[in-house]
This record gives structure tokens, sequence and C-alpha cells, in this order.
């Protein structure tokens, strides 16, 4: 089972939120979301400045499996996007909680982080999808 680390909030969409501090969070896709994409081979992510609303689509992620949908945890302002990723979109499956994050987004509500579950809470979750 992959790990999970425990700073992070999580979503059932499979992205997970950092608290980068002064109301910014930044965004990636779960350990077990890229188990199910397989490699990784194009991210289409929005500009900076774009706004997004919690549980909006803000991205896509091509796979060799499959086309998915990139969903905000919470609303806010998307801030910094990784270009790395244009260039070098297997940074995904190498490095998902480092190297592989997506955007980073000043939240509208920063008590919004709060509402996402933690990494126990997101296990079990999996496991409930497993079943």
């Amino acid at each position: 089972m992959p790990h999970y680390p425990s700073e992070l909030k999580y979503t059932k969409d499979h992205e997970w939120a950092r608290d980068e501090g002064d109301g910014r969070i930044r965004i990636g896709i779960t350990a077990y979301a890229v188990e199910q994409l397989g490699d990784v081979t194009l991210v289409d992510l929005p500009s900076a400045g774009s706004e997004v609303s919690a549980h909006d689509r803000f991205g896509d992620i091509e796979s060799v499996k499959t086309v998915s949908e990139l969903y905000a945890p919470v609303g806010g302002e998307i801030v910094e996007v990784n270009g790395e990723l244009e260039d070098s979109p297997e940074l995904v499956n190498e490095s998902p909680y480092d190297q592989g994050w997506m955007v980073i987004l000043r939240m509208s509500a920063p008590g919004d982080i709060e509402e996402l579950m933690d990494a126990a809470a997101y296990e079990a979750y999996l496991s409930k999808l497993d079943d």
C-alpha cells in the first residue's frame, strides 16, 4: 500500500493539498491516483491568475490508460503552476508529493482546507473502494 503523508489533506477525487501558509495550498494527485493512471504522458493545467471554485475541474491529466479530470479541493485563485510538468509529466509518477505537484492556490476561505480528509481518513476511504 502506498504511503500517504500525514501532513497533507486529501479529497475523494484523489487530490492532495499541502498548507503552504499565508492562505496558500499546493495541490497534486495521490499515489493511489498515480497507480490507477499508469504512466502519465500529459498534464494540462490552467494559467496562474485563474479562479476556481471548490470541486471544480481545473485541468486534465493523461496517461497511457486514460484521461482524467483534476478537481480543486477548495476554491480560490491559482497563483502558481508547476511548469516542469509541461516537459516532464513523468514527475507525477516519480514524485507525486514533491516534484509532481500541479498548482499553488490562494484559498478564498482559508478554513476550507480543514474540511478535507486527513491521511487516516483517506486510507479508510480507499479501503472501502477496494472492497
